[in-house]
């Protein structure tokens, strides 16, 4: 079955749908989700996308990301999307919301208004292997380090939205 996801204008109302592949090669305004986990203390859980991913493929990245199904809300998606890339449950707190548009490899767009919630969990990760090949924890500052000198091993949204993050959690 063909994935769809949800078309909006900047003010998240629905404007319909459309095939994932055909938003992504057409740069179409759609929802999206990402999930960032922390340990007690402090440390993110990044994971590294499965290397047969269709865009980003072996990137270091938040914890999970998707995009909501139709009539699926922001929030349920980000519970089933965790679940099935990390094979983790947690309370999740939607803490903001952001628009961006990047040119990635594969003659894909993303351009997606992302909602991001975060989660504090000490259940080791469960990755499913077909989403993630490796995962790890580090700190913010070693993680800000590595995304300074590093840039070209993380996927662009995360790139754009981790120092977001830091300033919601401070």
């Amino acid at each position: 079955m063909e994935e769809r996801v949800v078309l909006v204008d900047e003010n998240d109302r629905e404007l319909g749908t459309m095939p994932k592949m055909e938003a992504h090669e057409k740069a179409v305004l759609h929802r999206a989700i990402s999930v960032f986990i922390l340990n007690e203390k402090g440390e993110w859980l990044l994971q590294r996308r499965a290397l047969n991913k269709y865009h980003s493929s072996g990137l270091w990245s938040n914890a999970a990301c998707t995009h909501p199904r139709p009539n699926e809300s922001y929030k349920e998606a980000a519970h089933r999307r965790l679940k099935e890339e990390m094979g983790m449950e947690c309370e999740l707190t939607d803490v903001f919301n952001f628009i961006y548009k990047g040119k990635l490899d594969n003659e894909l767009t993303e351009h997606e208004l992302d909602h991001v919630f975060v989660g504090y969990s000490e259940n080791k990760p469960n990755f499913n292997p077909e989403e993630v090949c490796d995962y790890k924890y580090i700190s913010f500052d070693d993680l800000k380090k590595d995304v300074d000198e590093n840039p070209d091993r993380y996927t662009y949204w995360f790139k754009h939205v981790f120092e977001n993050v830091q300033k919601h959690l401070s």
